[in-house]
């Protein structure tokens, strides 16, 4: 809920203008242990409320799909079965993990769904007051690594070769959800909306007046101040902070985004924003970013077609991707 209130951006659309009969109707509620708000526009409050109950329901069962603490899923099934035995999964969950696997290639690592597998040495909530040592820390990543993840196209099987090893969907998931939302919205025929997965969100169509729905970044050192609003045509972007959760030790920051390579948390950025044609995407890019690093960072985003990004350093100053100029939004 927190997050929800403070993520670093602003989201615009005025939710009763009226153009042509249409508005926009909009419910927020609590999804996959986050707070989503799901808006479309509709001619009348019961079509509007009925389609908005579809995404919903469409998002509850990617969560019972794909959720590692509904022992029925079939990520706890496969996780149950780490170095033990292959597990066939649905295609939809198969075809899920070629991409996380995809993307973990295209980071070097700084992406792995297996970092499930990573002990928990690091406390972010008060309670830690000494640093891990070395040894700990090493230990802690022993079970990560995505290339432990074997898929079998053939057989349709995802196969953990590691006992103990497991795999999670947090980083990825609710960017998932909110694309197979606004895919089903639009088979409904609804032709304008917004799936706002708590940070990750995803657009198509106009507000009825016929402008496009923005964004507004905001650095979160100083949250009065939107320096850039950014029109949105039929794409994803994700907000991420990383300036909540964090501990000092020696004057040195550490926040809890952390890297699944070493088992340190990343350093140097506070908050970043993925612009991509897909939420789960951006979802995933923002992730690695924390953990890259900006300069790697960036030097990736400028390297994939239609994707960009805005990040926001420990230290205030604001850099992007070589097809936005902040100076001119």
């Amino acid at each position: 809920m927190e997050l929800f209130k403070k993520i670093s951006f602003l989201f615009f659309a005025l939710s009763a203008t009226v153009v042509f009969s249409q508005k926009i109707y909009r419910q927020e509620l609590k999804l996959m242990g986050s707070r989503f708000a799901i808006s479309v526009v509709a001619s009348d409050s019961i079509s509007g409320h009925k389609l908005i109950g579809t995404a919903i329901n469409e998002i509850i069962r990617i969560e019972k799909k794909i959720s590692s603490w509904d022992t029925n899923s079939e990520t706890s099934k496969i996780n149950r079965n780490a170095g033990v035995k292959p597990v066939k999964v649905s295609k939809e969950l198969f075809n899920l993990l070629q991409r996380t696997m995809a993307i973990s290639k295209l980071t070097d690592g700084a992406f792995d769904i297996s970092y499930a597998s990573m002990d928990q040495i690091w406390k972010f909530d008060g309670s830690m007051k000494i640093m891990p040592s070395k040894e700990k820390i090493k230990q802690s990543v022993a079970k990560v690594g995505f290339e432990n993840i074997l898929l079998n196209t053939e057989d349709q099987t995802v196969f953990l070769k590691l006992k103990g090893m497991k795999i999670g969907f947090g980083a990825i998931g609710k960017g998932y959800a909110a694309d197979k939302a606004k895919k089903i919205l639009i088979k409904k025929g609804v032709k304008g909306g917004v799936v706002n997965a708590s940070g990750d969100m995803n657009t198509w169509g106009v507000q009825p007046n016929g402008n496009s729905w923005k964004v507004g970044i905001t650095n979160p050192l100083n949250k009065n101040k939107i320096f850039a609003w950014f029109p949105l045509h039929n794409n994803a972007v994700v907000t991420s902070g990383n300036y909540e959760k964090y501990v000092i030790f020696n004057t040195k920051k550490y926040t809890h985004i952390i890297d699944p390579r070493t088992g340190y948390p990343s350093q140097g950025i506070v908050s970043v924003s993925v612009f991509a044609s897909s939420a789960e995407l951006a979802d995933a890019l923002a992730t690695s970013i924390f953990v890259m690093g900006e300069d790697v960072g960036l030097n990736l985003i400028n390297q994939l077609k239609g994707v960009d990004c805005v990040i926001v350093a420990d230290d205030g100053t604001i850099s992007s991707s070589k097809n936005i100029d902040i100076n001119n939004k």
